[in-house]
Formats: structure tokens, C-alpha cells, sequence
């Protein structure tokens, strides 16, 4: 479990990405940086799939 410090640190990161998300507009159309450098950690690319890695920890796999 969680100690304190770092679950109100979790907390507080998640809040700022909402607000971030909510402050973009609703339809995106091109490529926005900020927005990536915002919500991503990484992107791993494997011959099969892509494995994109949030901040918030969760990873979202793409499979070709």
C-alpha cells in the first residue's frame, strides 16, 4: 500500500493532468506536442505493437 507522501503525490499529478485535459480543446485535429509531453512517458515500439506509457502509470498496448 501506498504511504502518504507519495499517494498525495499520485493524487495531485492526476488532478493536473485533468485539468490540463479539460483546459484542451474538444476535438483534436493535429499532432499536439504539448499535449504529448503532457500526458506521455514514453512509447515503445515493437514490431507488432506500440506500448504507450501515461504518466499516471496506466499503459495502453496497439497491436498492428
Amino acid at each position: 500500500m501506498m504511504d502518504d507522501v507519495p499517494r498525495s503525490d499520485y493524487f495531485e499529478r492526476i488532478k493536473e493532468l485533468q485539468d490540463f485535459i479539460i483546459s484542451q480543446p474538444s476535438s483534436i485535429t493535429e499532432f499536439d506536442e504539448t499535449l504529448v509531453k503532457h500526458l506521455l512517458k514514453r512509447v515503445t515500439v515493437y514490431e507488432d505493437k506500440l506500448v504507450f506509457e501515461f504518466k499516471s502509470g496506466v499503459t495502453v498496448d496497439v497491436k498492428n
